[in-house]
Protein backbone atom coordinates (compact mmCIF):
# COMPACT_ATOMS: atom_id res chain seq x y z
CA UNK A 1 0.00 0.00 0.00
CA UNK A 2 0.80 3.77 -0.61
CA UNK A 3 1.10 6.26 2.73
CA UNK A 4 -2.17 8.92 2.57
CA UNK A 5 -1.83 11.88 1.31
CA UNK A 6 0.08 14.30 3.83
CA UNK A 7 1.75 17.87 4.17
CA UNK A 8 5.88 16.90 4.40
CA UNK A 9 7.91 19.96 6.47
CA UNK A 10 11.68 19.43 6.91
CA UNK A 11 12.71 21.21 9.65
CA UNK A 12 16.85 22.29 11.23
CA UNK A 13 15.53 23.60 14.31
CA UNK A 14 14.05 22.43 17.32
CA UNK A 15 11.79 25.85 17.57
CA UNK A 16 10.67 25.08 14.26
CA UNK A 17 9.83 21.56 15.08
CA UNK A 18 8.19 22.04 18.24
CA UNK A 19 5.89 25.15 16.34
CA UNK A 20 5.53 22.85 13.31
CA UNK A 21 3.62 20.30 15.99
CA UNK A 22 1.94 22.93 17.77
CA UNK A 23 0.39 24.48 15.00
CA UNK A 24 -0.64 20.80 13.61
CA UNK A 25 -3.24 20.80 16.59
CA UNK A 26 -2.76 16.88 16.84
CA UNK A 27 -2.86 16.40 13.37
CA UNK A 28 0.95 16.64 12.84
CA UNK A 29 3.53 14.06 14.00
CA UNK A 30 7.16 14.56 14.10
CA UNK A 31 9.25 12.11 11.96
CA UNK A 32 13.10 10.84 12.33
CA UNK A 33 14.49 7.79 10.41
CA UNK A 34 11.05 6.53 9.29
CA UNK A 35 12.13 3.15 10.20
CA UNK A 36 9.06 3.26 12.67
CA UNK A 37 6.59 5.67 11.13
CA UNK A 38 6.96 5.31 7.90
CA UNK A 39 5.34 1.34 7.28
CA UNK A 40 2.64 2.93 9.96
CA UNK A 41 2.12 5.24 6.99
CA UNK A 42 2.20 2.90 4.05
CA UNK A 43 -0.10 0.31 6.06
CA UNK A 44 -2.42 3.71 6.94
CA UNK A 45 -2.14 2.69 10.54
CA UNK A 46 -0.95 6.40 10.85
CA UNK A 47 -2.66 8.70 8.73
CA UNK A 48 -1.66 12.28 9.79
CA UNK A 49 -2.24 15.82 8.08
CA UNK A 50 1.67 16.75 8.58
CA UNK A 51 4.98 15.38 8.87
CA UNK A 52 7.85 16.74 10.21
CA UNK A 53 11.08 15.46 9.56
CA UNK A 54 13.36 16.39 12.34
CA UNK A 55 15.82 14.18 11.29
CA UNK A 56 18.65 16.66 10.64
CA UNK A 57 18.17 19.00 13.63
CA UNK A 58 21.94 19.14 14.17
CA UNK A 59 21.25 19.76 18.12
CA UNK A 60 19.22 15.89 18.05
CA UNK A 61 22.50 14.44 16.80
CA UNK A 62 24.67 14.94 19.37
CA UNK A 63 26.17 13.06 22.36
CA UNK A 64 27.95 14.74 25.25
CA UNK A 65 28.88 13.23 28.89
CA UNK A 66 27.13 15.59 31.51
CA UNK A 67 29.03 14.83 34.92
CA UNK A 68 27.83 11.07 35.82
CA UNK A 69 25.13 11.30 32.60
CA UNK A 70 25.58 10.62 29.18
CA UNK A 71 22.84 13.21 26.88
CA UNK A 72 22.04 11.23 23.44
CA UNK A 73 20.17 13.56 21.11
CA UNK A 74 17.21 12.10 20.16
CA UNK A 75 18.26 11.51 16.51
CA UNK A 76 21.45 9.83 16.86
CA UNK A 77 21.13 6.52 15.33
CA UNK A 78 21.69 2.66 16.20
CA UNK A 79 24.50 2.44 13.81
CA UNK A 80 26.23 5.33 15.05
CA UNK A 81 25.77 3.65 18.83
CA UNK A 82 26.80 0.68 17.06
CA UNK A 83 29.91 1.55 15.60
CA UNK A 84 30.96 3.84 18.35
CA UNK A 85 31.17 7.00 16.08
CA UNK A 86 30.23 8.99 19.53
CA UNK A 87 33.07 8.70 22.41
CA UNK A 88 31.14 9.20 25.56
CA UNK A 89 29.16 5.93 24.44
CA UNK A 90 32.43 3.77 22.50
CA UNK A 91 32.11 1.55 25.82
CA UNK A 92 28.80 1.94 27.02
CA UNK A 93 26.01 -0.79 26.90
CA UNK A 94 24.03 0.55 24.74
CA UNK A 95 27.04 -0.06 21.69
CA UNK A 96 26.50 -3.97 22.13
CA UNK A 97 22.64 -3.56 22.60
CA UNK A 98 22.22 -1.41 19.18
CA UNK A 99 24.36 -3.68 17.53
CA UNK A 100 21.45 -6.18 18.09
CA UNK A 101 18.73 -3.88 16.60
CA UNK A 102 16.63 -5.55 13.41
CA UNK A 103 18.99 -5.37 10.94
CA UNK A 104 21.61 -3.27 9.13
CA UNK A 105 20.00 -1.25 6.92
CA UNK A 106 17.06 -0.38 9.23
CA UNK A 107 20.37 0.88 12.09
CA UNK A 108 21.44 3.45 9.83
CA UNK A 109 18.52 5.45 9.74
CA UNK A 110 16.16 4.11 13.12
CA UNK A 111 16.67 6.41 16.00
CA UNK A 112 16.78 6.30 19.78
CA UNK A 113 14.26 8.96 19.89
CA UNK A 114 12.26 7.92 17.23
CA UNK A 115 11.62 4.00 18.58
CA UNK A 116 11.12 5.69 22.10
CA UNK A 117 8.21 7.36 20.56
CA UNK A 118 6.70 4.46 18.79
CA UNK A 119 6.70 2.44 21.71
CA UNK A 120 6.53 -1.16 20.15
CA UNK A 121 6.42 -2.98 23.43
CA UNK A 122 9.23 -5.37 21.76
CA UNK A 123 11.79 -3.04 20.45
CA UNK A 124 14.93 -3.14 22.32
CA UNK A 125 15.12 0.45 23.79
CA UNK A 126 11.89 0.16 25.26
CA UNK A 127 13.49 -2.16 28.22
CA UNK A 128 17.18 -1.72 27.89
CA UNK A 129 17.09 2.56 29.04
CA UNK A 130 14.29 1.55 31.85
CA UNK A 131 16.62 -0.58 32.91
CA UNK A 132 19.27 1.98 32.83
CA UNK A 133 16.81 4.18 34.72
CA UNK A 134 17.38 6.50 31.88
CA UNK A 135 15.81 10.02 31.64
CA UNK A 136 13.68 11.20 28.60
CA UNK A 137 13.91 14.95 28.12
CA UNK A 138 10.90 16.44 25.86
CA UNK A 139 10.27 19.76 24.75
CA UNK A 140 6.92 21.59 23.96
CA UNK A 141 6.00 25.46 23.23
CA UNK A 142 4.88 25.32 27.52
CA UNK A 143 8.67 24.36 27.90
CA UNK A 144 11.01 21.42 28.55
CA UNK A 145 10.07 18.62 31.20
CA UNK A 146 12.36 15.03 32.19
CA UNK A 147 10.34 11.79 32.13
CA UNK A 148 11.88 8.63 33.66
CA UNK A 149 12.19 6.02 30.97
CA UNK A 150 10.16 3.64 32.83
CA UNK A 151 7.06 5.90 33.16
CA UNK A 152 7.56 6.90 29.77
CA UNK A 153 5.66 3.94 28.09
CA UNK A 154 1.65 3.85 28.93
CA UNK A 155 0.94 1.02 26.83
CA UNK A 156 1.59 -0.72 23.54
CA UNK A 157 2.08 2.07 21.07
CA UNK A 158 0.81 4.76 23.38
CA UNK A 159 3.18 7.41 25.60
CA UNK A 160 3.19 10.26 27.60
CA UNK A 161 3.92 12.24 25.10
CA UNK A 162 1.86 15.26 24.18
CA UNK A 163 0.76 16.01 20.33
CA UNK A 164 3.02 19.14 20.44
CA UNK A 165 6.00 17.59 22.16
CA UNK A 166 9.46 16.33 21.26
CA UNK A 167 11.59 14.17 22.18
CA UNK A 168 15.00 15.97 22.01
CA UNK A 169 17.30 13.45 23.93
CA UNK A 170 17.74 10.80 26.51
CA UNK A 171 19.93 11.05 29.52
CA UNK A 172 22.01 7.03 30.39
CA UNK A 173 24.19 6.95 33.43
CA UNK A 174 27.76 6.77 32.18
CA UNK A 175 29.62 3.57 32.17
CA UNK A 176 31.26 3.14 35.90
CA UNK A 177 33.66 0.12 37.19
CA UNK A 178 30.78 -0.79 39.81
CA UNK A 179 28.41 -1.98 37.29
CA UNK A 180 27.48 -5.06 36.20
CA UNK A 181 25.04 -4.97 32.99
CA UNK A 182 22.82 -7.90 30.68
CA UNK A 183 20.15 -8.13 28.13
CA UNK A 184 19.03 -11.08 26.38
CA UNK A 185 15.85 -11.31 23.93
CA UNK A 186 14.85 -14.63 22.32
CA UNK A 187 13.51 -13.89 18.52
CA UNK A 188 12.32 -16.66 16.11
CA UNK A 189 15.58 -15.52 13.96
CA UNK A 190 17.80 -12.38 14.28
CA UNK A 191 16.89 -9.34 13.37
CA UNK A 192 12.79 -10.03 13.81
CA UNK A 193 11.12 -8.55 16.81
CA UNK A 194 11.56 -10.21 20.28
CA UNK A 195 9.15 -12.15 21.66
CA UNK A 196 10.72 -11.93 25.11
CA UNK A 197 13.64 -10.30 26.68
CA UNK A 198 15.24 -9.37 29.93
CA UNK A 199 17.83 -6.08 31.01
CA UNK A 200 19.17 -6.28 34.10
CA UNK A 201 21.37 -3.19 35.81
CA UNK A 202 23.30 -2.75 39.09
CA UNK A 203 25.66 -0.52 40.18
CA UNK A 204 26.85 -0.38 43.69
CA UNK A 205 28.85 3.06 43.40
CA UNK A 206 25.51 4.43 42.75
CA UNK A 207 22.92 2.22 44.82
CA UNK A 208 21.24 1.48 41.65
CA UNK A 209 19.27 -2.21 41.31
CA UNK A 210 17.15 -2.37 38.17
CA UNK A 211 15.47 -6.19 36.80
CA UNK A 212 13.18 -5.35 34.13
CA UNK A 213 10.98 -7.73 31.43
CA UNK A 214 10.46 -6.59 27.92
CA UNK A 215 8.29 -7.43 25.13
CA UNK A 216 5.15 -8.50 27.30
CA UNK A 217 3.02 -6.71 25.07
CA UNK A 218 2.36 -3.53 27.25
CA UNK A 219 5.44 -1.06 29.19
CA UNK A 220 8.46 -2.76 30.56
CA UNK A 221 7.65 -4.65 34.18
CA UNK A 222 10.02 -3.72 36.68
CA UNK A 223 11.44 -6.63 39.06
CA UNK A 224 12.36 -4.09 42.13
CA UNK A 225 11.76 -6.63 44.85
CA UNK A 226 13.80 -9.57 42.49
CA UNK A 227 16.39 -6.50 42.08
CA UNK A 228 16.87 -5.49 45.66
CA UNK A 229 17.26 -8.83 47.19
CA UNK A 230 19.99 -9.94 45.04
CA UNK A 231 21.77 -6.45 44.84
CA UNK A 232 20.80 -7.05 48.89
CA UNK A 233 22.21 -10.77 49.06
CA UNK A 234 23.68 -11.67 46.10
CA UNK A 235 23.66 -14.91 43.91
CA UNK A 236 22.11 -16.01 46.69
CA UNK A 237 18.60 -14.21 46.11
CA UNK A 238 18.61 -15.72 41.85
CA UNK A 239 18.17 -19.43 42.46
CA UNK A 240 16.25 -20.38 39.32
CA UNK A 241 12.90 -20.70 41.42
CA UNK A 242 12.87 -17.54 43.04
CA UNK A 243 13.40 -16.42 38.73
CA UNK A 244 10.74 -18.33 37.96
CA UNK A 245 8.48 -17.13 40.55
CA UNK A 246 9.11 -13.31 40.11
CA UNK A 247 8.23 -13.55 35.92
CA UNK A 248 4.76 -15.77 37.71
CA UNK A 249 3.79 -12.64 39.24
CA UNK A 250 4.74 -9.68 36.73
CA UNK A 251 2.75 -12.58 34.31
CA UNK A 252 0.17 -14.04 35.60
CA UNK A 253 -2.03 -14.48 32.50
CA UNK A 254 0.76 -16.11 30.23
CA UNK A 255 1.16 -19.51 29.89
CA UNK A 256 3.89 -22.26 30.96
CA UNK A 257 5.91 -21.74 27.55
CA UNK A 258 5.73 -18.16 27.71
CA UNK A 259 7.25 -17.39 31.46
CA UNK A 260 9.67 -20.37 30.71
CA UNK A 261 11.23 -17.82 27.87
CA UNK A 262 10.97 -15.15 30.09
CA UNK A 263 12.79 -16.76 32.89
CA UNK A 264 15.53 -17.76 30.29
CA UNK A 265 15.95 -14.21 29.05
CA UNK A 266 15.75 -12.88 33.10
CA UNK A 267 18.73 -15.82 33.77
CA UNK A 268 20.70 -15.33 30.82
CA UNK A 269 20.75 -11.38 31.02
CA UNK A 270 21.93 -11.98 34.93
CA UNK A 271 24.56 -14.46 34.14
CA UNK A 272 25.91 -12.07 30.82
CA UNK A 273 26.14 -9.18 34.19
CA UNK A 274 28.31 -11.50 36.17
CA UNK A 275 25.77 -11.05 39.12
CA UNK A 276 25.40 -14.91 39.33
CA UNK A 277 28.99 -15.26 39.69
CA UNK A 278 29.32 -18.98 41.53
CA UNK A 279 25.43 -19.23 41.78
CA UNK A 280 24.44 -23.07 41.91
CA UNK A 281 20.92 -22.77 40.73
CA UNK A 282 18.35 -26.06 41.56
CA UNK A 283 16.04 -27.62 38.89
Amino acid sequence: MKAPKFAYTRVLDVGEAIAALAAGAGAAKAMSGSQSLGPMLNLRLARPAQVVDVAQIPSLRTVSRKGDWIEIGAAVTHAEIEDGMHPPLAAHPMREVAGGIAYRAIRTRGTVGGSLAHADPAADWVVVLAALGARVVVRSPRGERTIDADAFMLGAYTTVLESDELIVSVAVPSETSFMHWGYHKVCRKPGEFAEASAAVYFDASRERARIVLGAADGPPLLLNPLAAEIARDGAGAAGRESLRAAVRTALPERDAIDRKLFTACLERALEQSGVLAGAKHAE
